[in-house]
Parts: C-alpha cells; structure tokens; sequence
C-alpha cells in the first residue's frame, strides 16, 4: 500500500567489503528461501510486539504520545530513520513521520516554532509530517532526550544519511498549494545529526519534486541516489555543486540502460531483467527539477530512462547500492536491485567505464520477500529488509539476505503493522527500527556474528 512506509547509518568497513565481495553471485537461482536455521526458530514475544531468535533482545525506547522536551508528543507514523555518532556515549536517531495534513493537528507552544515550519494548515497550524530526533545513550541504553527537529512537511517516508553528518528526509507527497496550504510539496529537506532542537525546514529544489522515497550518498563522490515511490518510477542521482553543501544546486539526473533505452526492470510482462546480468548504464539530464507538473518520470522514460517498480529503501554498501522495488518482479512480490558506480561517477570519463545495474534478489513467493521496502546491512554482511505488506493476517517480517541469496526470517511482527526505519548503530551491535504504527521505536541486541553462511 502506497500510503504505509526507513533507513540507517554507515557501518564498519568490514561488513560492507564482505557484502561488495559476495552479494552478486552469479550463480543464484530466481528465487532462494533459507533452508539453514539462520539465527533459529522466532520465539514468541510474550509482550505482543516482535519475535525474535534465541539469545536476541529488545528494548522499547519510544512510543507514540511520550511528552518530549519541546513539549510536544511523539507522532505516530514513524517510517525512515537514520542513526549518527555524536560522542563516545551517545547517538542521535533522526526519525521520519510519515503524516499528512489530516492526520494530526500540530499546536504550536511558540511563534519561533510555527516560523521554522515549512508550511502551516491556512497560516496556524503546522503540517504535521517532519521528523523527530532521539538522543540515545548507548553506554547507559537509555533516551535521554526526544524533540521534533523539523516540521511543516507532508508524509516524510524514507530518506538517507549524508557522510558529512546530515539527514535527508524525504516527502512522498506531490500535492500542490491551494486554498489551505500555502507552499507545493514533494521535496527533500536536511537535517543536522547535532540539532538541538527544531530546525528552519528549506527544501531543497534542485533535488527534483517528485514522491520521494528513499536517499543515499556515495562518500567518494557525493553524489546522492533517489528512489520514487511509484509503478512507473526512475532511479534519480543529483550530482552537487558542491558535495556537502546541497542547497547550493547541482544537476538532476536519471538512469538509462546504455543498449536498451526505455528499459523496463519491472518483469511484469515478460521476463526482460534478468537475475545477475550487470546492465551498462548512462545517466540524462533532467530538466526543470521544480517539476509543477509533476512528470519528471515521464518526461525521464520518453528521453529514455529505465522503469522501476516502486522505488523504496535504498542504502549504500561498499562502492555500490542496493534498492528495493516494492512491487517488482513476476510475482509482484518484489525485486532487489544492484548499482555499481562508474570509478568516474558523475564525470565526463563515466562513459569508458560506466556504472552497472543488475538484478539481485527476485521474489517468487511470500515465504522469501513479500513488499520489501526499507533495507540495510548487518555487520555480518546481510542485508536486512523491511517487509511492508498489509494483509488481513498480520505477517509482516524482518527479513535476511545471505551473501550467496538466500531469504530467512530474522524477526516477526505480531502487530498489525510494518518494520521500518531499521539501522546499525555505528559499532554494529545495536539495530534500530520502528513499528509504523503505533509509532513504536526498538532497540535490538543480540549476536549478529552468529550466523554467517
């Protein structure tokens, strides 16, 4: 469901040169659900929130309607996060909300408040969506401090960390001024990981208006790759001006397949993406970022851009990325995809080494991937995948993927929910993830070592 939405934080180096070196097999089958036991048989939580594997543990650190330090209550609706170091002792967690104006009215306690919103219901009330910040000790595994860090936004869903100490939150809203709202919306705003309290919300328009998902950064570059939430996505990357400083502009582009423009990656009709094929690519300029029409995705796939199937979680690894399409594959029950830079990303030598798209992971049965969304890496290497379907039953999972392909459960939700917004605290030995709703924040601990096939 495109109404219902994550993301997370750098980790050792280790981890993602074990991911770079083994994630694209080529001799995987399509599909390949875990035989081995993994972590183990999921235990069932006796507190009704989440099942996990033996000798694994979690801690509740936030829930919706907590009074904060600015005197204002968790939101519900928690979707992207990201994790950031601030000190030996202690972590900021900067969390999405992914609410639309009708969903929660904001009070404002002060003037200030209201100014730094970016935009307000007929001039009063701030827009609900924005995201949150945690100040999480990790030494003591405690909060020690909740605010909102930034407001006026609608349905903020995913987003990325940036290498210089930023969140990028990202809204998946299109919608336009009118007579109750005073701004267009569909943009991406930054966040300061070291933000005390709310900040001043500027989009930054260069970076496209479409319905944003999902952000990361490579750190080499500073190039940052977009997903879109929709069935007839692009994979977009803005290439700065200036490589920490975004607002200063840059250039929008989207991904072509270099042999096959207007390449479909979706397999709905046919099997036209195969697993494991690395595809050379280019990348087109798009114009008019500010897009009030909202058709930079038409105007990408006529000057041939590539389709996706709803764009979601997308995280950087050790010189490459992966991006879950939600929807994506025959089955409909999601795809898995792998991009790796060109060693001249964003310059004009790209085209004598260009970057490489390749199918990874394909599901082709509930059991393996069911609407994967947010995703991220394990410090034993896996990737970590937010499922994100809502079904009568509730069945929603956190799911593994080995280095050679493999599928295994790693948690079960026991609500009638979605995980999202996993991360690693930057030592690995913390993941960070959000029940959707009600807005419910964990702390997961356990060793993630364990298993390693």
């Amino acid at each position: 469901m495109i109404s219902r939405r994550r993301f997370n934080q750098g980790l050792v180096t280790l981890a993602f040169a074990g991911l770079s070196q083994h994630l694209h097999a080529s001799s995987l089958k399509r599909d390949r659900h875990a035989s081995p036991k993994a972590y183990g048989k999921l235990l069932e939580d006796p507190n009704g929130l989440i099942d996990l594997p033996a000798n694994f543990s979690y801690q509740v650190i936030s829930s919706l309607g907590e009074k904060m330090a600015d005197g204002l209550t968790v939101p519900d609706s928690a979707d992207g996060m990201g994790c950031f170091y601030l000190d030996e002792e202690r972590l900021a967690l900067i969390r999405n909300h992914e609410l639309s104006p009708d969903e929660q009215k904001i009070t404002t306690l002060n003037t200030q408040m209201r100014d730094l919103a970016y935009d307000s219901i007929q001039s009063t009330h701030p827009l609900p969506g924005g995201t949150s910040t945690i100040i999480y000790n990790h030494k003591l595994q405690q909060v020690e401090q909740q605010f909102m860090s930034l407001l006026g936004t609608i349905r903020n869903c995913s987003g990325g960390i940036t290498p210089w100490g930023t969140w990028l939150t990202c809204e998946e809203s299109t919608t336009k001024a009118d007579t109750k709202l005073s701004k267009d919306h569909g943009y991406v705003f930054e966040v300061p990981a070291n933000a005390k309290s709310l900040v001043k919300a500027t989009p930054i328009i260069a970076m496209g208006r479409f319905n944003h998902e999902a952000a990361c950064v490579d750190p080499r570059t500073g190039i940052v790759y977009m997903t879109e939430d929709r069935g007839d996505s692009l994979l977009y990357r803005f290439i700065p001006k200036v490589r920490d400083n975004l607002h200063q502009g840059g250039q929008l582009q989207a991904l072509v397949i270099s042999q096959q423009p207007k390449f479909d990656t979706r397999n709905w009709q046919k099997q036209e993406m195969q697993l494991h094929t690395e595809m050379a690519t280019y990348w087109i300029d798009l114009d008019s970022p500010e897009s009030p029409d909202d058709d930079l995705r038409i105007r990408g796939h006529k000057a041939g851009a590539a389709l996706f199937a709803r764009g979601e979680g997308i995280h950087w690894a050790n010189n490459e990325l992966y991006f879950c399409c939600t929807n994506g594959g025959a089955k409909k029950l999601g795809q898995i995809m792998r991009y790796v830079p060109s060693t001249s990303e964003g310059s004009t030598l790209e085209k004598n080494a260009p970057g490489k798209l390749s199918l990874f992971v394909e599901s082709e049965q509930k059991q393996s991937l069911n609407y994967g969304d947010n995703l991220t890496v394990a410090p034993n290497g896996h990737l970590i995948v937010c499922e994100d379907q809502y079904t009568e039953q509730v069945d929603n999972h956190l799911k593994g993927v080995t280095p050679d392909g493999h599928t295994y459960d790693f948690a079960r939700i026991k609500l009638q929910t979605e995980p999202a917004g996993a991360c690693f605290s930057p030592d690995g030995k913390t993941l960070f993830v959000n029940l959707y709703s009600p807005t419910t924040t964990l702390a997961i601990t356990g060793p993630w070592q364990s298993f390693k096939s």
